[in-house]
């Protein structure tokens, strides 16, 4: 009995985390973007430096050197071009993406500062669409699954082995 209120409250936790992965992720994708935009006028901005000097971006990266500033400096774009192509990269896989396709490509919400930013102002709600009511059956059946799972490796030591003997 308490075992399967015990799987119960589990499943019920797996639904309700899951089911709040649709609104979630919108947010993080509204951030994704506005991230993206700010650092491509980042990078934009240094490129064009670059060429009104005469230099590509990596003949002007070299250019940062000699200074324990510049050496930073060319640590700190090389950090931010580095971030806004992989955000792009993100941006672009994700884009037009449905709630269902943005589960595929969970890994993609790994961004400390934009998953952070989004949970900071994330409120949850009861989901009354579709892809929430899914999330939150998957939920339910992913938390019920992996407790009773852990149950069963905590209860094989001791369970008896039914031999027969011979008579």
């Amino acid at each position: 009995m308490i075992g399967r209120v015990v799987t119960m409250a589990a499943g019920l936790t797996g639904a309700a985390g899951m089911s709040q992965f649709p609104e979630y992720s919108q947010q993080y994708m509204q951030r994704l973007g506005g991230a993206v935009d700010a650092l491509e006028q980042v990078v934009a901005d240094f490129d064009a430096s670059a060429q009104s000097s005469g230099y590509t971006r990596e003949e002007a990266l070299n250019q940062l050197q000699g200074t324990e500033f510049l050496d930073k400096r060319r640590a700190d774009i090389t950090r931010t071009i580095a971030r806004s192509e992989k955000l792009s990269a993100d941006l672009n896989t994700l884009q037009g993406a449905g709630p269902f396709t943005r589960a595929y490509y969970a890994a993609r919400f790994t961004d400390n500062d934009l998953a952070s930013a989004a949970l900071e102002n994330y409120k949850p709600a009861m989901p009354i669409t579709f892809d929430g009511i899914v999330f939150a059956i998957t939920g339910f059946l992913a938390g019920s699954i992996t407790l009773a799972g852990v149950m069963w490796l905590i209860r094989r030591p001791f369970q008896r082995k039914n031999t027969i003997s011979p008579s």
